[in-house]
């Protein structure tokens, strides 16, 4: 009896580690990461960070100060929780001035026809592989948790 009991207790600590590709990002993990890419913004005030990349999907953190341009994954979806600010999300529509800027990734100066949405803190959003999208921020600060998924 008192092996068996031991063994049950050296046991316990493998029990409860968790599995491997399992990630849990805090509300606090993710405000710090907003502050720390507030600081790195480019010349197209834009700055990202990936958290961590598992199979067909990867995470990362991005900021914008200012416009992006209008984007198309060819391959993957963009799965997005906005984590503060607002902007306005141009989805659909046809690209103008598009240009391959990466294997499988399009760019353009902006989206004809597109359908627009006001997105904020907490809202979620989906973009499959292959739809033009462009977020319209102006000179306010936006911070967003992205999911890119391969379809």
């Amino acid at each position: 009896m008192k092996s068996k009991l031991l063994l049950l207790f050296c046991a316990l600590p493998l029990m409860a580690a968790d599995p491997p590709g399992f990630v849990v990002w805090s509300a606090s993990d993710l405000k710090a990461m907003d502050k720390k890419l507030s600081a790195k913004v480019d010349g197209q005030k834009f700055s990202s960070e990936q958290l961590d990349k598992f199979g067909n999907h990867y995470a990362m953190m991005a900021h914008r100060e200012g416009d992006g341009s209008a984007e198309l994954h060819e391959k993957d979806a963009d799965i997005f929780v906005v984590q503060s600010g607002s902007a306005t999300l141009i989805v659909g529509g046809e690209m103008v001035n598009a240009k391959t800027s990466a294997p499988n990734e399009v760019r353009g100066t902006s989206i004809k026809n597109g359908t627009e949405h006001k997105v904020g803190p907490g809202d979620i959003v989906h973009i499959p592989a292959k739809v033009p999208h462009q977020l319209m921020v102006g000179n306010a600060k936006f911070t967003y948790f992205v999911m890119k998924v391969a379809q």
